[in-house]
């Protein structure tokens, strides 16, 4: 090969080479949005599934769209913190009788699910679960902050301590050692403590935005007024 034809076809590798990689370059962004991994579109899902009217005003309101999509597409709180399978759905839109999911707007994540006898029958309390929605504050769960709710998640402490232990024998209201009255014992803390920062923000906002339900366990009267 003569050094003018060696040139030639190096030059033509070369430009190749810059054309493929132009290439890469130009379409790897359009895959990046395309893939739907994106906190623009969990944001944009979250407000699509959130199944209550939301009030933003005062909100961060990606925080509460990317809260919608933690707590309504991942989290399944409602499955918790409503009053139960039986009045989760609204008419016409359970599931699980293959009917287009609707959520009770009634009872969505205002607590008082009851979890039965709890570490089992006996004289041991009922777990029922909280209320998450605002009260007249405006802030979720009975009015605690956000660094009260991170505590809660982070720690699984029961600030209200509902259920103490045991010092004594049982009698329906306390928990029986080796289980840690103190400790909130049916929420699945030990797996949301590993969430960021960021996501517990979010989720926090999301609460704030929800419509405030009456109810749930040590709850005043009128709690939305």
């Amino acid at each position: 090969m003569t050094p003018r034809r060696f040139l030639k076809w190096a030059g033509a590798v070369a430009a190749f080479v810059v054309i493929v990689l132009a290439g890469m370059l130009i379409r790897s962004p359009r895959v990046k949005a395309d893939d739907g991994d994106g906190e623009e579109s969990k944001i944009q899902q979250g407000f699509a599934i959130a199944p209550v009217d939301l009030n933003l005003s005062g909100k961060n309101r990606a925080l509460v769209g990317l809260g919608s999509y933690i707590v309504n597409a991942q989290g399944d709180c409602n499955g918790c913190h409503s009053a139960g399978p039986a009045t989760e759905f609204a008419n016409g839109g359970n599931p699980y009788f293959g009917q287009p999911t609707t959520v009770n707007p009634k009872t969505y994540l205002g607590g008082g699910r009851d979890f039965g006898p709890f570490p089992g029958p006996g004289p041991f309390p009922h777990i029922i679960s909280r209320n998450l929605t605002p009260d007249n504050t405006g802030r979720p769960e009975g009015g605690n902050t956000f660094e009260q709710f991170k505590t809660i998640i982070r720690t699984g402490i029961d600030t209200d301590n509902v259920h103490p232990t045991c010092t004594g024998a049982p009698d329906g209201k306390c928990i029986p050692l080796p289980f840690h009255g103190s400790l909130l014992q049916i929420m699945p803390w030990p797996i949301y403590q590993n969430m960021t920062d960021h996501d517990l923000r979010a989720i926090y906002e999301y609460l704030s935005a929800i419509p405030c339900v009456e109810g749930g366990p040590g709850e005043p009267a009128n709690r939305c007024q």
